[in-house]
């Protein structure tokens, strides 16, 4: 039985979001969202400010510095595409070139200096263009682009040219698009299309073709932002304005770095208040696409684990393929909301139906058996020997006359079912033609979600270019994959976005007393005792076992008597990391002479292995629990990171964590746990009773609170196990490893 301990936690899941959201800790801001000039307690912003890019896509006046008409010049294709862009834009026009009087019938104005008026966007075609940001920043222009490369992209001399033209951009007053970016801003967008959008934000303007190729598809394109090397402008500023205008429906992201990752988050954390789904491909799953981006775009692609959860704590939704990332985009942009989880799928083969059933479920889902009485409705057309209970078999035949439409209907109507999912192997006149337009009929008359997958190879037929591709209200994809991901991603976005409450509205503004006594605690650039770090986790409320530090034999054997036996002793000291392995833990000792005999070969062993120790540690010896592992690190891109997993040994051969980037609240903290592989443990197995979860979050939020306080000196920490004990008894921090920064 366990003794009483300092910092005893509690089990209310009341308390358990105090301790989330900073309460009894200095003055907090609840119950509104976080606005321009908040900080939270590590001195960050809790709030995207947006940058007014109005006049960047649609300018009064635009300059083209370098501009050329001289055949088979590059300026010159350049120049021509900018000169229509304006047009379509309807803004004034400022050739600018040193020696040409005119460009395509344009007055050129000799330098930048002699512009009539002040220009809204100047784009820059010469080679060296730091020059003209200088002077662009004199005559007071808004936005300027660059799309010369060697820069951050090439190594360290251009690593050193750009941080020389971001400085000349910082001091300048203007925003700046590039270096190393294109022409994809000034693309011409089709206006006859209708509906919701996507806009596109892309680090690699070829990869951000499929999705402009929707347009042709009849999905509409609003904008398009080919970031480049980011030495101004950057994804979260586009994401951050994209996410505010009124037509953007979604937000596609080809992503190969993040140029800092906290704007991110608090670009994503406005598309989620505003319920924009943000669809992203992001390079770096791998060490070669790492390396690879890297070497594209001069950024950080961050440790993948962390960038996966961070994107799905605030709701960016990634996919792996630029075709996933047409699909998805295009369903989330124009689908209306889901009216339920329940999925259907309905073809006119049962080994199709069957397959995309399987496919549906492993991609996680919800495939409701229909109710008896449906069944019933549907054996009214469809023949008795064919299964009817989801996936829904037709035959082939009601196809072709009334009873196709009836049969959609009925489906459509069972309040289980939000989505219908037709798959369409292939081509088979008539009976296809009039398929999908019963399905495009339907499709229009109901609030539900109607997709069609069309698998011929071809794609030329008219029911599939005409007839689908014709109705706004189908979803139609090519592949059973996509759909399924698509679908996935739409209901899974509208579960979230209902549900959302930002981190950042709760994240604590001020330092908790806990930091002031940690402070104290903390040696900057070396690495923690043992008992040193438990006392850091007793600074923050984390429960350690009862233990003492001693120096002596005698003083270990009297500290076993308060401890009470068993104990367990292990050796102390700030360069100790794996005790284990150097046998420098004794456990179960239950007798003063086993505790002496102990003591004697734990100094032994630390003389032996030259360990310098600060003492020996008698500690109270604590059973029956799930050894767990709460951490923090340090993330290039996000900062403090926390990490909880099976601990003990499987910490290293299971690798089963979830990781969180701070801010976050319990029901992250609870969905931490929900993805790990053995939360099985949790629940009890083998007669073992439940563990207590509440508890265990309850010390990854107070981990939390400390990365988030300490992020600037804490490089990292590791509570490996911490012992989580039977509902209703907390957890105990076993051991504990702490690096000072």
């Amino acid at each position: 039985m366990l003794g009483s301990t300092h910092g005893t936690l509690t089990t209310d899941s009341r308390r358990t979001r105090a301790i989330a959201c900073g309460e009894g800790s200095g003055p907090v801001v609840h119950g509104r969202p976080a606005q321009s000039g908040d900080l939270d307690v590590s001195g960050r912003p809790l709030h995207a400010d947006v940058p007014d890019l109005d006049r960047f896509f649609r300018p009064r006046s635009v300059a083209v510095i370098g501009a050329s008409d001289a055949e088979g010049r590059p300026n010159t294709g350049i120049t021509r595409q900018l000169a229509d862009w304006a047009e379509r834009v309807g803004a004034r026009l400022y050739p600018v070139h040193p020696s040409r009087p005119s460009v395509f019938g344009i007055p050129c104005s000799p330098s930048v200096a002699g512009l009539p008026e002040q220009v809204d966007l100047a784009v820059v075609l010469v080679g060296d263009p730091l020059p003209v940001i200088v002077e662009l920043a004199e005559a007071k222009a808004r936005f300027a682009v660059v799309f010369a490369s060697g820069f951050a992209e090439t190594g360290p001399e251009g690593e050193a040219a750009q941080l020389r033209l971001t400085a000349a951009v910082a001091q300048s007053g203007l925003r700046l698009l590039g270096p190393n970016t294109n022409l994809n801003a000034f693309e011409r967008f089709r206006d006859d299309l209708q509906g919701p959008a996507i806009a596109l934000i892309t680090q690699s303007g070829h990869q951000g073709r499929p999705v402009f190729a929707l347009q042709e598809l009849g999905i509409r394109l609003t904008h398009w932002a080919p970031t480049g090397n980011e030495a101004d402008l950057d994804s979260a500023d586009f994401l951050s304005y994209f996410a505010e205008q009124p037509e953007v429906g979604a937000i596609a992201c080809y992503l190969e770095g993040l140029k800092d990752g906290r704007s991110f988050l608090l670009a994503a954390d406005r598309a989620a208040r505003r319920g924009v789904p943000v669809v992203a491909v992001k390079v770096g799953r791998t060490e070669t696409g790492a390396r690879t981006a890297a070497s594209h775009t001069g950024k950080l692609t961050g440790a993948d684990a962390v960038v996966d959860a961070a994107l799905r704590q605030y709701g960016v939704i990634r996919v792996d393929g630029l075709d996933e990332l047409q699909d998805t985009a295009a369903l989330l942009a124009r689908a209306r909301p889901p009216r339920a989880d329940g999925v259907v799928v309905y073809s006119i083969s049962g080994g199709t139906g069957a397959h995309v059933a399987d496919l549906a479920t492993e991609a996680g889902l919800s495939l409701p058996v229909l109710s008896e009485a449906k069944q019933a409705e549907l054996h009214q057309w469809i023949p008795e020997y064919l299964s009817v209970a989801n996936p829904v078999d037709n035959g082939g035949h009601p196809v072709g006359d009334e009873r196709g439409r009836k049969i959609i209907d009925a489906l459509l109507d069972d309040p289980a079912v939000g989505v219908l999912i037709c798959p369409v192997t292939g081509p088979f006149p008539p009976l296809s033609d009039r398929l999908v337009r019963d399905l495009v009929d339907a499709a229009e008359r109901t609030d539900k979600l109607v997709c069609v997958v069309w698998g011929s190879p071809v794609g030329t037929e008219p029911a599939y270019r005409e007839v689908l591709l014709g109705s706004s209200r189908v979803a139609t994809f090519r592949t059973v994959g996509n759909c399924l991901t698509a679908v996935r991603a739409h209901l899974a976005h509208h579960r979230f976005t209902t549900a959302y409450r930002s981190p950042f509205d709760e994240a604590p503004r001020t330092p908790s007393p806990s930091y002031r006594k940690a402070q104290a605690l903390m040696q900057p650039g070396l690495q923690l005792s043992e008992h040193a770090a438990k006392q850091l986790l007793r600074a923050y409320g984390i429960r350690v076992p009862r233990e003492q530090l001693v120096t002596s034999a005698a003083a270990a054997v009297r500290a076993a008597g308060l401890v009470g036996y068993p104990v367990v002793m292990k050796a102390s000291g700030a360069r100790i990391a794996h005790k284990t392995e150097l046998g420098l833990v004794k456990i179960g000792l239950t007798s003063a002479s086993q505790v002496r005999d102990a003591y004697r070969e734990l100094t032994d062993i630390a003389r032996y292995e030259d360990v310098a120790l600060d003492g020996v540690l008698v500690c109270q010896m604590v059973e029956q629990g799930v050894e767990m592992v709460v951490g923090v690190a340090h993330d290039d891109l996000f900062g403090p990171t926390v990490t909880v997993g099976l601990g003990g040994v499987l910490v290293e051969v299971l690798r089963d964590t979830a990781v969180g980037v701070p801010p976050f609240g319990e029901e992250q903290a609870r969905d931490m746990l929900a993805g790990l592989r053995g939360r099985a443990l949790l629940d009890g197995v083998r007669g073992r009773p439940p563990a207590d979860r509440d508890a265990l979050v309850e010390v990854v939020l107070r981990v939390q609170r400390m990365a988030l306080e300490l992020g600037d000196q804490l490089a990292e920490l590791e509570i490996n196990p911490l012992l989580v004990l039977p509902q209703g008894q907390g957890a105990v921090a076993l051991d504990a490893l702490a690096v000072c920064r």
